[in-house]
């Protein structure tokens, strides 16, 4: 079988949430991969520099198909065999999480195993694969199923809240102004103050001009990311162009190119550069965060980082750096793990999470008084810095 028909095969055939993924090469030089599954929307728009990447990693993962192998039966034995191949073969933290907290999947594969019979019910198989699953503390890593979808939720359950939108509504009062999927205020003290709340709701480059430009009175920035989900890469680098007048190295990708755990490219670096044309913030920014900040949201924050005048301050973010690929098991069952390991400078691992530089959680005497103590944190801090 060709190349290409291996690759027409996996774009037309059922994925996540029973759509297909599309990949689609745009005028302005970026690759859309736009996945639909149960949990929502997940789109990355990626720069041309990734796309090369991404294709790699289609080629990696599709290939293989061009071999005959053994097909795993639709039986509990058969598809757990299929779900547990590939993770071992394709996901990309194993050997991380081996060292960060002792995952052995080998000793997953033995321990889970035990538990399948052969009359068990779709029901009691789902909740074996899920839990098997689980043990990969992966936000995103889902199971998903025509009715239900697994979804490992300790990376923020365990961790408090951080976020309040009561009290958020406050802050931004009743006069605040929208702009695509921005809500944005001047504060008494001049201090200007965004909350985007989702990186798949697009905000285009004249939206950030006309939002910027009208903040551009004020003594300091804050850009509230908490909550925010993720979505689309290319919205990440967008925004944190905004914030540097010259090109900065943020981070290194890579990505599977064999079934071992260690067999990754060589780290390819990432920039981002600033928008030429375009209004670019030149004051101190403080970027808050909490644990549900998480995937392009993570990848924002690693950006921001590393900007000269930026700041995060907060909880450390929920993590999800590994850029996420589907497969689908014998009975039809899809299941979608992170497939491209993505570092800091440093070659540090993002998945985990990002530290603030400021550490600070919601107190619960300020939320009595409906007062924000992340968001005055960081009032004080831009204060001190103002120019």
């Amino acid at each position: 079988m060709s190349m290409k028909r291996n690759i027409i095969n996996y774009l037309s055939s059922r994925t996540i949430g029973h759509s297909k993924p599309s990949v689609i090469q745009s005028e302005s030089g970026y690759v859309l991969l736009n996945e639909a599954k149960n949990l929502g929307n997940i789109h990355f728009m990626l720069p041309r520099s990734f796309a090369t990447l991404w294709m790699t990693i289609l080629l990696t993962f599709l290939l293989p198909s061009c071999i005959t192998e053994d097909i795993p039966d639709n039986t509990p034995q058969g598809n757990f065999e299929a779900l547990w191949k590939v993770i071992d073969t394709k996901y990309c933290f194993l050997d991380y999480k081996h060292e960060e907290y002792g995952l052995d999947w080998d000793e997953v594969y033995h321990r889970y195993k035990n538990r399948l019979t052969d009359d068990m019910t779709n029901k009691q198989l789902f909740q074996v694969l899920s839990e098997m699953l689980e043990e990969l503390r992966d936000g995103h890593v889902n199971l998903v199923t025509y009715h239900e979808t697994s979804q490992y939720r300790q990376w923020y359950d365990n961790y408090p809240t951080n976020f309040v939108d009561t009290i958020q509504r406050i802050y931004l009062g009743k006069d605040y102004k929208t702009v695509a999927g921005i809500k944005y205020q001047v504060l008494e003290d001049n201090i200007g103050y965004i909350y985007y709340g989702s990186f798949s709701t697009s905000i285009g480059e004249s939206n950030l001009d006309e939002v910027l430009n009208e903040l551009s009175i004020c003594d300091g920035l804050i850009l509230d990311i908490r909550n925010n989900g993720g979505g689309l890469l290319t919205l990440s680098e967008r925004l944190a162009a905004r914030f540097t007048n010259e090109k900065v190295l943020t981070g290194y990708i890579s990505y599977k190119k064999g079934p071992g755990h260690s067999d990754f490219s060589s780290p390819e670096p990432i920039y981002v550069e600033p928008a030429t044309d375009r209004v670019r913030w030149q004051k101190p920014v403080a970027v808050l965060t909490n644990r549900r900040a998480f995937s392009s949201a993570n990848d924002f924050v690693g950006k921001m980082k590393e900007m000269p005048k930026a700041i995060i301050i907060g909880d450390k973010t929920g993590g999800g750096s590994g850029l996420p690929f589907s497969s689908e098991l014998p009975n039809g069952w899809s299941v979608r793990f992170s497939a491209s390991p993505m570092y800091d400078p440093d070659m540090n691992h993002l998945e985990f999470g990002i530290a603030p530089d400021i550490k600070v959680d919601m107190t619960s005497e300020d939320m009595m008084k409906g007062v924000d103590t992340i968001i005055e944190t960081a009032r004080k801090y831009l204060h001190e810095k103002k120019e």
